[in-house]
């Protein structure tokens, strides 16, 4: 590294790899640590968490690689809304602030996502931030838990709004706040103990950052995170301009609320359409349907949108089984801009709900993915099978319980491969609980866990398949139910057959307590008694290429394993398989021909 007098460092690439390695490194140690110190599951099991470190500029500089994207990638949309509401406020940051924020139209994902930021200073000059995100069970909305929330009227009815609100000044711990969570929040125990495992966690995170700077000096630091920055948008602009210029479009649909009478409340379009003009690309969302001003499946455009769009892209044309390692930073977003009418589902107006954007916002990642389809047709899959997430609760003893559970979808078939089985598909990345876990902490039985069978998208390669999973309540209680995928299936690409669309059922223990049968995606807080059965189909992918080239071998394995039926090879994939198990070639070759 070379300096002249007055000027910015020079680094060279092994010192500024290095740096930004040891910067990945913090942030994996924060999500650790957040891990191993929190008290709920869907943040120690299912990891919906996020960890990242920002410089003073709002500019993310790395991101906890084993946390969902949907947490760690809006962290600087976090940091950008609280300097902006304090700008605003004529406040200020001191050694030892900690800030909590959650305000869906400042950068926050939705309001159960509290983010926690650590102000770092360096020989008393603010130089960067240290933050966490994590869902939250409960955020004191109209019905217990977080998810499932569909009929909140309004981001008043959503629950608790954070707008940089300081919970340490200059390390001393503003109780009132802290007692105002404990009193508006449900199972606060959790809640709170996961929120100072943040704050725990972020403080690690802004320690091991000051060890990195006194190790090589601020100016190198600097010079080298603009180096590293600079190194990822040359790799997305490459990446960007390998494309033909041109404009590729692309529309899905969300169910909505299917059973609401109201036909601006269902089977709404998603519309994408990407132009990419040399090394850059925009990505405009003209033609969504409008926003829903009484219903929360509205998306912000930072903090949800931009994700779907950024992460997208970025799996899509920076793939690190091709190419290696990629540092996630601000520079990767700089090529692509984001254009959506204000007033749509990708841009709502305040104060439009926003706390059920997850599915439609996975949706709208499927439809960039199909977009990009058109112009790189070997490096997407095809539709994929959207999520599920259900808030399991009840009261026993006048304390309140809490569970969200995460519901997996599936991948549709790649090019070269199959799609994958029941996972969470796209900017999700968590993982479901452990029966072990549900039924040693919960009054719930899981009575089966298994593979859905003989349903998923036909094609040379097949879509993934989803999941069944049966939920019996052991105590009275309640559910409310966030989810997509019942009316419209994942689309089926380069000739390969449409995935299978989820399902949910009800089954009623005592009929006097209700009706049992199909539940639509989306479920307001419906009350279960003891023994009421939830039954909850998981989508399947949808099937890339022509079936009729898939290998019969291929085919063959499928119904070996018990994934599809003699019937469907036949008819889907042209494979006559006889009851031995055994591949007819010549009745195999005239069903195909």
């Amino acid at each position: 590294m070379n300096q002249q007098a007055g000027s910015t460092p020079t680094v060279d690439h092994v010192t500024a790899s290095v740096i930004q390695g040891a910067l990945e490194n913090i942030a994996i140690e924060m999500g650790y640590k957040l891990m191993r110190m929190s008290y709920s599951s869907i943040i120690r099991e299912s990891e919906d968490f996020g960890a990242g470190l920002v410089d003073v500029q709002g500019r993310g500089l790395a991101e906890s690689a084993q946390s969902t994207p949907l947490q760690s990638g809006p962290i600087p949309g976090y940091v950008q809304g609280m300097q902006k509401i304090l700008d605003q406020r004529g406040d200020g940051l001191r050694p030892g602030d900690v800030i909590m924020h959650n305000d869906a139209y400042s950068g926050a994902s939705h309001g159960p996502d509290v983010g926690f930021i650590v102000p770092v200073f360096y020989d008393g000059e603010l130089i960067a931030f240290s933050a966490t995100t994590a869902h939250h069970l409960d955020i004191g909305a109209l019905t217990p838990g977080s998810c499932g929330i569909v009929d909140a009227i309004d981001a008043y009815a959503e629950g608790l709004q954070f707008k940089a609100i300081r919970v340490y000044d200059q390390g001393e711990k503003v109780e009132p706040v802290w007692h105002i969570l404990r009193d508006n929040i449900r199972v606060s125990d959790l809640v709170v103990g996961d929120m100072e495992a943040q704050i725990a966690a972020a403080r690690i995170g802004a320690e091991r950052l000051v060890e990195l700077i006194d190790r090589y000096g601020k100016a190198i630091f600097q010079s080298a995170c603009e180096s590293v920055m600079q190194h990822s948008e040359r790799l997305m602009r490459q990446a960007i301009a390998a494309l033909p210029d041109g404009t590729y479009a692309a529309t899905t649909y969300i169910d909505g609320y299917l059973d609401d009478p109201e036909p601006s409340r269902k089977e709404l379009p998603l519309c994408v359409a990407i132009t990419v003009t040399g090394d850059e690309m925009v990505v405009d969302l003209t033609g969504t349907a409008p926003q829903i001003p009484d219903k929360p499946i509205n998306m912000p455009l930072q903090g949800t949108v931009d994700i779907a769009i950024w992460l997208t892209v970025r799996s899509v044309l920076l793939d690190t089984a091709v190419h290696g390692h990629i540092p996630v930073n601000d520079g990767l977003v700089r090529p692509i801009k984001i254009a959506a009418p204000e007033g749509c589902l990708a841009n709502p107006v305040f104060p439009a709900p926003t706390i059920a954007r997850f599915c439609p916002g996975n949706q709208l990642a499927d439809t960039v993915m199909k977009a990009l389809a058109q112009v790189a047709p070997s490096q997407v899959s095809a539709g994929i099978g959207n999520l599920r997430v259900i808030a399991f609760s009840g009261l026993q003893n006048s304390e309140h319980w809490v569970h969200m559970e995460i519901f997996e979808g599936s991948y549709g078939g790649r090019d070269g491969k199959d799609g994958m089985d029941a996972v969470d598909t796209l900017y999700a990345n968590t993982r479901n609980n452990p029966i072990e876990d549900i039924e040693s902490h919960l009054p719930l039985r899981v009575d089966r866990y298994e593979l859905r069978e003989d349903v998923c998208g036909a094609g040379q390669w097949r879509g993934g398949l989803g999941s069944v999973r049966e939920f019996v309540y052991l105590d009275d209680g309640g559910a409310s139910v966030e989810g997509e995928g019942h009316k419209f299936a994942p689309w089926g690409f380069q000739g390969g057959g449409e995935g299978g669309t989820a399902g949910l059922h009800l089954d009623r223990a005592n009929t006097d307590s209700g009706k049992s049968g199909e539940l639509p995606s989306k479920v307001p807080h419906t009350p279960v008694q003891a023994g009421d059965r939830f039954v909850c189909v998981g989508p399947a992918g949808g099937g890339y290429g022509d079936p009729m080239l898939r290998d019969p071998e291929m085919v063959l394995a499928d119904v070996t394993d018990g994934l599809i039926s003699i019937n469907t090879a036949a008819n889907d994939y042209g494979v006559v398989i006889t009851d031995e198990l055994t591949i007819d070639d010549e009745a195999t070759a005239r069903q195909r021909g």
